[in-house]
């Protein structure tokens, strides 16, 4: 099973380029399956139908998601509907679901979302909401992948480790920066401590950055707009085995739009 992870999707420009270039860039890579990270795109905070649909229709099967989730009305619906999901440790009384499991050419496919504690919102504990549903999840199929939604990188890496040999892949999300550190921990799972964004580059984290700048030096509230220029796309693409569900093979990969 080769699977592509679209880093996070920031606002308008990255729906778009996802649109223009997606179906292309699974095509060149064979591409089996596809995970983005959703919380983002639309207008940089969470997720609207609209949107989402926009996301579904360019190519992806699953969109995970983080801490902005819940900032729309709309992601109600959003995650009552579609197949998007939510960090699971928000607990059981929180609307939509933190997981679930999809089928691509045959094979099942866990996909999981947690959110980080370390500098977040405090919730449930992930280490402990994950280990909960592990053996269901794995009752029903080999292949794992996990969007470990944090802040702190220790965070993100411990939680690879927790869960080395029990799933296929922890993949970072959050701060959209991408890190140099994809690795096959134990080799069993697959690893990066962020996947990076899809978005405006000529920006700070997708925004404009001079309003950034602004709020770093006046500490008053600030409105921050989507960045426009230099479009990119930064994922990684994951090979694993079918039978074991053990991850062979991770590679970060970056797109630009042409200007």
């Amino acid at each position: 099973m080769k699977i592509l992870f679209v880093g996070d999707i920031v606002g308008k420009p990255g729906r778009l380029y996802l649109k223009e270039s997606l179906h292309q860039i699974k095509q060149n890579l064979g591409i089996d399956f596809t995970i983005a990270n959703g919380e983002n795109a639309a207008g940089g905070s969470s997720l609207t139908l609209k949107t989402a649909k926009e996301i579904f229709d360019s190519g992806v099967d699953v969109i995970t998601s983080g801490d902005h989730i819940f900032k729309k009305k709309e992601a109600k619906e959003v995650l009552e509907v579609l197949e998007v999901i939510r960090p699971l440790n928000y607990g059981e009384l929180a609307y939509g679901r933190g997981y679930i499991i999809k089928e691509a050419k045959g094979i099942k496919i866990g996909v999981v979302n947690l959110i980080g504690r370390i500098f977040m919102q405090p919730l449930d504990c992930p280490f402990k909401t994950i280990r909960k549903i592990l053996d269901e999840l794995r009752s029903k199929t080999k292949i794992i992948i996990v969007d470990m939604h944090a802040e702190a990188t220790s965070e993100k890496l411990a939680m690879a480790y927790f869960l080395s040999g029990k799933v296929s892949a922890v993949l970072g999300t959050h701060t959209h920066i991408p890190t140099a550190d994809e690795r096959i921990i134990g080799g069993t799972t697959a690893y990066i401590t962020d996947v990076g964004m899809t978005g405006s580059f000529d920006s700070v984290l997708g925004r404009e950055k001079y309003q950034i700048i602004e709020r770093f030096i006046t500490n008053m509230p600030v409105r921050f707009n989507l960045a426009q220029s230099d479009i990119r796309m930064q994922a990684v693409v994951i090979e694993i085995d079918n039978d074991s569900g053990k991850a062979t093979f991770i590679q970060r990969v970056e797109y630009r739009k042409d200007t």
